[in-house]
């Protein structure tokens, strides 16, 4: 089943998660530590009150200084700018319409994140229409061992764990949320370690 279809068939708990996983996964750029969304993980697991989620979210815009609205003129890292975005996007009512809104465009930013901070990808390759090349990497099956032609290996790496976090959710609901938080602490220490490559390069 592809990325897309997950997201179109996933309940409001799973669509909550995949959209989490990815800005949890992007947390390195927002400064944050591995803990900054602990509180929103806490609020999807079984007994969390989907009221408290808009206050809990606030904290955590408030200790990464991510307001609701993002001021795109003072950021230049493309990266960053998506990361923050996406954070600031998050909606303020755990409701299965507005998650699945999120989680779509989390997916996006989050594979276009990865498509640019990727060392080995191919400057050539999808560089005219990025957009289009990654709704179709989405709209695709999920990869297998190999990865596809023409996708950057961080890229194929981070669209294999969104497939993993919305099947676990789809299979085991809030039972799965705990491997999915692993899935998104792998996925995140990978970006760390690229980000901080990319600050040393720069330095």
């Amino acid at each position: 089943m592809s990325l897309v279809e997950l997201i179109a068939q996933a309940d409001e708990r799973g669509l909550a998660a995949s959209g989490l996983a990815c800005l949890d996964r992007c947390v390195p750029l927002l400064g944050g530590d591995d803990e900054a969304l602990r509180p929103l993980w806490a609020n999807l697991a079984s007994g969390g009150d989907p009221a408290e989620w808009g206050e809990l979210l606030e904290q955590v815009r408030g200790k990464l200084g991510v307001a609701e609205v993002v001021d795109d003129t003072d950021i230049e890292d493309e990266a960053a700018l998506l990361a923050r975005r996406m954070l600031a996007a998050a909606p303020a009512v755990r409701s299965a319409a507005e998650a699945r809104i999120w989680a779509d465009a989390c997916s996006v930013a989050s594979l276009q994140i990865h498509r640019l901070l990727d060392p080995a990808e191919d400057d050539t390759a999808s560089a005219e229409a990025p957009t289009e090349a990654l709704d179709s990497v989405r709209e695709s099956g999920a990869p297998g061992a190999s990865r596809p032609v023409g996708m950057s290996p961080l890229v194929a790496a981070e669209l294999r764990r969104q497939v993993s976090v919305l099947e676990l959710l789809a299979g085991h609901g809030a039972g799965g949320l705990r491997r999915a938080l692993e899935v998104s602490t792998e996925g995140r220490r990978v970006l760390r370690a690229v980000v901080s490559r990319r600050a040393r390069t720069r330095g």
